[in-house]
């Protein structure tokens, strides 16, 4: 397997990135949600095995001060291979120099971001209008 990577979401098959969403877990995200979520993010690392899409995630930020990284999600038959890091390595690449990089992991994924060198923050504070969110991600 020879994996590549891009940072453009041109000609991306936004059926696959429903597919690879879905193949963890992330039923509520269709094609018209993805493509508009991956629009508007100004930084993207796609990772590709030939033309097939194992995995992605993207960033968003003021180009100064903070960025947020988001939706980093490798399809279930490419985990553990290394492409989740390679993903983060790339989307922090493109926000070298941003003097904030925060991240929301998804519950369970803390040590797999710690190995990144992302630490747990003393005052992240968010609000969710999903109770079943709150739930998982709120103290």
């Amino acid at each position: 397997m020879k994996v590549s990577f891009s940072n453009s979401i041109e000609n991306v098959e936004w059926s696959r990135m429903k597919e690879i969403y879905h193949s963890v877990g992330w039923e509520n995200h269709n094609e018209e949600k993805i493509k508009k979520v991956f629009q508007s993010s100004n930084v993207v690392a796609i990772a590709y095995d030939e033309d097939n899409i194992a995995g992605f995630g993207r960033a968003l930020s003021d180009g100064v001060f903070n960025a947020a990284i988001y939706d980093v999600v490798i399809d279930e038959k490419y985990q553990n291979k290394g492409i989740g890091q390679q993903i983060i390595e790339k989307l922090l690449a493109q926000l070298n120099g941003i003097s904030c990089v925060h991240l929301v992991s998804t519950a369970g994924n803390e040590e797999f971001y710690r190995k990144a060198g992302f630490r747990k923050m003393k005052t992240g504070m968010a609000r969710y209008l999903k109770p079943a969110l709150e739930e998982e991600y709120l103290e």
